[in-house]
């Protein structure tokens, strides 16, 4: 690939990377949750009312749009869809209520800007929902039916909305709204009810306790038909209109845009919501009095994008979490690391450090060093006294494997035209000292990147059967088209069971994360039983403390079961959400781990912490907190860690061979013969 074509995909590679995500939602919508049978379906087969005396009132068709803010929407969305949403869940309060099949009626979404999509939905004459019964007036009432609209996208199974992309009620992207610090209570917006007769009533407003559909709401009588409620209305405001249009709410995922303030009032508005949200502050060992004592007034003291960028970059680095990032600013990124020596390092077990690629006609070329050259100093230190001191600016980082692998990286880097002094000995050669000065040189970091490596033909899923008769099966991405995901994962197991291969290895080294919902269902189809895996607290802004999420997170069964013996290899670039995948694997000791070291170390999700700043630079922190249920932190800071920890040597580090592969196909042998 040309440099210039690969310094455009590093841009936005590296944006991404810097917003990189660990959630378990399985789409804007709603966070996954699992699900209960709701019995037998009754279908409501007779029209509220005459249909051939339906005034030019009757609601039958329903537009508008979807903006959205966050960098992820996008990328969850697949095969999109608006549905007329049964809010039984909601008025139940059941986040495992699952949407009849039967009842779901669908419209279609298609983007028409570049940050908003647009929708159209036609009312059922007759809608399938459920009939609930929300007027608390001490009598067993016929009911109606409660619906609002709602995004959602299909990746599983047919093209209807499934137990295993969502239940509940949407907390996001529907006409409804909904806060998060009181279990998503629905406390605004528009509801579309179906009454079957004119014998029904509604609420009128919310009552003493502030609660829909409790015992103190005031309610009124409703005509037949579909009516329009007004949540936002004292008292609300229930009406028939044929065509109304709506703006579907982002919810508590919209990015916090405070790129219209002054610097330092932004970074102001921004540290006081991060310094009470961050979930990791204690075990982070986080100083934010001392944080906000350096660096706010740097930030008023700004005069300029880029000096402000600097200022923002140096907060963040100060926070060891690989969750915490900003976008990345190419200039500055030139200024400061432009410039390289064709040379890229590995680290060895031994603790020596050898050259592992050596560009042509590069200064570490005319330098003399070949690959396999063993660095000994660097700068005029001890080569492992320099590599310590090395900043990364790919990071932070939440472990310190990761922040070595960085630091491997930049200690070759720095602004154009720099001279360091490096002593080195080629392989079988006695050690010689030279002098290289950078040149403009970009390879050696894309090749140190192996997201930015891979072949643009190849699936985020690839499998066959080595030689030895064990299943392979690669997984490079949780963010990708998460319907062609999910059907190339659940063909592969299929196979796997079909043809009786009784032992699999899932190869995760290069996996930088996305859906934990996908991720969650991938595992789905490796247990056989379910299980209740971690709970997740949120900062409850109401009670001034995190307060866990009243569904813990579940693995379930999924309609296949792979029963074999199971190998996953991790690395450092195994994040997020491929770390919560390798984790549960992990649980009943379903799968062995093995890898040169352990995983990234970044679990917070990320879902609430998006915000946009002065200079259209966009920043992201941590919401969520993971938990095991006897309360210790779940992959944060220390990541998933090898059962069999192979060591990095020479033959490893210069791709000669594939160790890793090997145990694994080594110790899978032993466990099936």
């Amino acid at each position: 690939m040309k440099t210039n074509n690969k310094r455009i995909l590093l841009l936005s590679i590296l944006l991404i990377f810097g917003l990189a995500c660990s959630t378990l939602t399985l789409n804007g919508n709603q966070e996954q949750t699992q699900n209960q049978d709701n019995g037998e379906f009754d279908p409501i087969l007779e029209p509220a009312v005459d249909l051939t005396q339906i005034d030019g009132n009757e609601p039958v068709y329903v537009t508008g749009t979807i903006p959205f803010t966050s960098p992820f929407f996008l990328n969850s969305a697949s095969e999109p869809f608006v549905l007329l949403e049964d809010q039984a869940g909601f008025v139940a309060r059941d986040k495992e209520f699952v949407f009849p099949l039967e009842g779901q009626a669908m419209g279609p979404v298609e983007q028409t800007g570049e940050n908003e999509l647009s929708f159209s939905l036609t009312l059922p004459a007759v809608p399938q929902g459920t009939m609930v019964d929300v007027d608390h007036n001490g009598k067993e009432d016929r009911g109606l039916m409660v619906f609002a609209v709602a995004y959602w996208s299909n990746i599983w199974g047919g093209p209807f909305l499934e137990e295993r992309e969502g239940t509940g009620w949407s907390s996001a992207h529907a006409t409804t709204t909904t806060d998060p610090d009181r279990e998503y209570e629905i406390d605004g917006g528009y509801l579309f009810i179906w009454a079957p007769d004119d014998q029904q009533s509604f609420p009128v407003g919310f009552g003493p306790d502030n609660m829909l559909f409790t015992e103190d709401d005031p309610i009124a009588a409703v005509p037949p038909g579909y009516s329009i409620v007004d949540l936002n209305a004292e008292p609300f405001n229930i009406y028939k209109q044929a065509h109304s249009e709506f703006e579907l709410v982002e919810g508590s995922g919209q990015v916090k845009d405070y790129s219209a303030m002054s610097y330092g009032d932004a970074f102001n508005t921004m540290f006081e919501k991060v310094s009470i949200e961050y979930p990791f502050t204690k075990e982070k060992g986080v100083d934010w009095q001392a944080l906000y004592d350096e660096f706010a007034s740097q930030a008023a003291a700004a005069q300029n994008d880029d000096f402000y960028y600097r200022v923002l970059r140096e907060f963040i680095h100060r926070i060891p979490d690989a969750h915490v990032g900003i976008s990345f600013n190419a200039q500055i990124f030139y200024e400061d690391y432009g410039g390289s020596f064709g040379l890229r390092l590995a680290e060895l077990d031994d603790g020596s450090i050898i050259a592992v690629e050596v560009l042509p006609e590069t200064p570490a070329a005319g330098a003399g060093i070949v690959e396999g050259a063993e660095i000994i100093s660097w700068g005029g230190r001890p080569v492992l006294q320099a590599l310590d001191k090395v900043e990364s600016r790919l990071g932070p980082h939440s472990t310190p494997q990761h922040r070595r692998q960085d630091q491997l990286i930049f200690l070759t880097r720095y602004p154009v035209g720099t001279t360091i002094e490096v002593e080195f000995a080629n392989p079988q050669g006695q050690p010689q000292t030279k002098s290289m000065t950078t040149e403009t040189e970009y390879d050696s970091l894309f090749n140190s990147l192996p997201y930015l490596n891979f072949d643009p033909v190849e699936l985020p899923i690839e499998g066959h059967t080595l030689e030895e008769g064990i299943g392979y099966i690669k997984i490079t991405t949780f963010s990708d088209d998460l319907n062609l995901m999910a059907q190339i994962w659940e063909r592969h197991i299929e196979n796997l069971i079909d043809e009786e291969v009784p032992a699999l290895i899932i190869d995760l080294r290069t996996n930088f994360g996305g859906s934990g919902g996908l991720a969650n269902n991938f595992a789905g189809y490796l247990f056989d039983e379910e299980i209740t895996v971690s709970q997740n607290s949120y900062y409850n802004h109401e009670l001034r403390a995190f307060e866990y999420n009243e569904y813990p997170t579940k693995i379930k069964p999924a309609p296949l079961y792979y029963p074999g013996q199971i190998a996953v290899l991790v690395s450092p670039n195994c994040i997020s959400a491929c770390e919560g995948f390798a984790y549960w694997l992990t649980l009943n000791q379903r799968a062995t781990i093995i890898g040169h070291a352990g995983t990234a170390g970044a679990f917070g999700e990320v879902g609430r912490g998006q915000y946009k700043m002065p200079g259209d630079y966009d920043m992201q922190f941590p919401t969520g907190r993971p938990e095991t249920f006897d309360g210790h932190l779940l992959i944060e800071g220390t990541g998933v860690q090898p059962d069999i920890l192979i060591p990095v040597t020479y033959e490893s580090a210069m791709g000669i061979e594939d160790p890793v592969l090997q145990a694994a196909v080594e110790y899978l042998r032993g466990e099936i013969e």
